[in-house]
């Protein structure tokens, strides 16, 4: 079965500096596959990498049988590509439905638009209350939930998230989790990077452990999660 999306020796590089270390995994659809690690690892580069925002210096990217490398950033969205980025980089000063209007900006079907939009408030019912208001009203945790939306409105293939638990307290990344549940049943294929490793190979269908710029270890997400190098590194266990 050909995997959606097919990463073949990825190297990134900033200057002399190599971030991303020639590596190679593959996202089959209906998937959940996470990256984890520590910061610095590479996790982010490679997100940014796939989604047009960084070119490599080698290897290749091939999504839904199209290899990246030759499209823009604009373009790899439209080929079904979706990044909702670390920080989460929401615009405060326009409405939570603005906001989640410039998602689905590459749209023309209004009909559909609306009904995405509908989507993303059950999926957050926060965004539906509160549709009408800046976005930089929400909390921290809420505006994840937005940037989660935004990306949705593109109707992806693959949505991609990077460390949509960060700076949340325990409830709301609870929240935040499930909503990535719902997702997965739903069918959506999702790409995770995630600092928080408990959460995301609890969910995820495969794993891979980067370090330094490699990916050390594979597997799936509850062998991983069982696997003592992991335990001692990632979940604090002795």
């Amino acid at each position: 079965m050909t995997a959606l999306l097919e990463v073949d020796d990825l190297t990134v590089a900033y200057g002399k500096i190599e971030a991303v270390k020639g590596i190679s995994f593959t996202v089959q659809e209906g998937e959940v596959v996470t990256l984890i690690g520590t910061n610095g690892a590479g996790k982010t580069t490679t997100l940014r990498t796939l989604s047009g925002l960084i070119k490599p210096s080698c290897g290749n990217v091939i999504f839904n049988g199209k290899t990246l490398g030759k499209y823009r950033a604009d373009e790899i969205v439209s080929l079904g590509l979706a990044h909702s980025p670390e920080g989460r980089h929401i615009f405060p000063r326009m409405t939570i439905e603005d906001n989640l209007r410039l998602g689905a900006y590459l749209r023309k079907d209004t009909e559909g638009i609306n009904k995405d939009i509908q989507h993303a408030c059950d999926l957050f019912p926060i965004l539906g209350e509160r549709k009408k208001q800046a976005a930089g009203t929400l909390s921290g945790g809420e505006q994840q939930m937005l940037a989660m939306g935004r990306a949705l409105m593109s109707q992806p293939k693959l949505l991609m998230l990077d460390e949509p638990s960060m700076g949340l307290s325990p409830i709301m990344m609870q929240k935040i989790m499930q909503t990535i549940r719902e997702l997965k049943a739903e069918g959506t294929t999702i790409l995770l990077v995630e600092q928080n490793a408990q959460a995301a190979l609890s969910l995820a269908d495969q794993g891979h452990v980067m370090e330094i710029g490699n990916i050390v270890l594979s597997g799936t997400g509850q062998d991983l999660l069982t696997d003592e190098s992991v335990r001692k590194a990632y979940l604090g266990e002795d």
